[in-house]
């Protein structure tokens, strides 16, 4: 449909602005969340894939801080319900100072997965740098389990359940979790893209009446739409940093293959970039996790689209406009 001149030289305008961020990058190699291999090689696999060097490519000042140093116990225990627990929380314990420096040097802190346990370590480590901040968890699946009501004892499906203030009492005391504690409010927690929920997380959403937004929600109102709803819930006067966690099985699987729990109807790869360029644009983007990408699940093709997909995904964090810009500090066309 044919749009108004105003409104696209307005839409134009503020997308074209040059606003290259400062990105802080680090991987987070870690897989003992859920029951799958791979998840651990992400970090490697995305910057041999060439997301850093695509990064600075588009104007962006990236350090990358390079990944989490850990070795996991082998001899990991399931603890009131959360399995390899030791190694869950160690990790995340080194991830969270990890990304509460990054974020204090003043960059966006852009965290590689991993599986999405490692949400324990990016959220809590934002928090404690910048405790005003809400958080969109893009995702297929809540992960809002508690060790309790989980079905698997999978961390992975766990991880916003430990931050939310009005969970604190249905939480068991964790031997070696005193480093964290419960720092945000569910009013300030949105979900966008979900589509395979459990009932003890739905209950868990609907009591705390959360903003949750399933893709048929999505699909109902438009990508943009979505977004600005979101942020109006979790952010209603623009003065919050935010927090993306965007899991990769977000996207549908024929966009994002190689990973861990696929599940059909998902965003589509535009939908994708657009939610991250649109919350780039509020000037309030602080920390961005990538997560869930498994280079040993699928084919060779799989992974390729998977992995391409995530570099996109970074760059429309990073504020990357695909209409293009103009060399920067040149106003004249070369004469030949």
């Amino acid at each position: 449909m044919f749009r108004p001149f105003s409104y696209v030289q307005q839409w134009i305008s503020i997308s074209s602005c040059r606003n290259y961020s400062k990105i802080g990058i680090i991987g987070a190699p870690f897989d003992k969340g859920q029951r799958k291999e791979g998840a651990a090689l992400g970090p490697s696999f995305l910057r041999q894939a060439g997301l850093v060097k695509h990064l600075e490519g588009i104007g962006c000042d990236v350090h990358d801080f390079g990944d989490i140093d850990f070795q996991p116990s082998q001899e990991d225990e399931t603890v009131k319900n959360v399995r390899n627990m030791k190694n869950v929380i160690a990790f995340n314990e080194k991830l969270s100072q990890k990304v509460s420096k990054i974020i204090n040097e003043g960059r966006m802190c852009l965290t590689l997965g991993g599986d999405h346990s490692i949400g324990v370590g990016t959220v809590h480590g934002h928090l404690k740098a910048q405790p005003e901040t809400s958080l969109l968890w893009v995702d297929a699946h809540a992960d809002i389990n508690t060790p309790a009501t989980s079905n698997s004892g999978n961390a992975h499906g766990m991880p916003l359940s430990f931050h939310i203030k009005e969970l604190t009492e249905y939480q068991p005391e964790l031997p070696g979790f005193q480093w964290h504690s419960p720092m945000i409010s569910a009013r300030n927690i949105a979900f966008i893209g979900l589509r395979d929920v459990e009932p003890y997380e739905r209950l868990i959403i609907e009591k705390l009446g959360m903003c949750a937004l399933s893709m048929e929600e999505v699909h109902g109102i438009g990508i943009k739409e979505a977004v600005k709803y979101a942020l109006s819930r979790i952010d209603p006067r623009n003065t919050r940093h935010l927090h993306v966690s965007f899991d990769i099985d977000a996207l549908d699987p024929l966009e994002a293959p190689s990973t861990g729990t696929p599940v059909r109807g998902g965003l589509t790869l535009r939908e994708g970039t657009e939610l991250l360029r649109s919350v780039h644009r509020t000037g309030r983007l602080s920390a961005v996790d990538i997560v869930e990408v498994n280079p040993l699940l699928g084919s060779a093709s799989d992974l390729k689209i998977t992995l391409d997909a995530a570099r996109h995904l970074a760059a429309a964090a990073a504020g990357y406009y695909p209409g293009g810009w103009a060399p920067k500090g040149i106003t004249d066309i070369p004469q030949s």
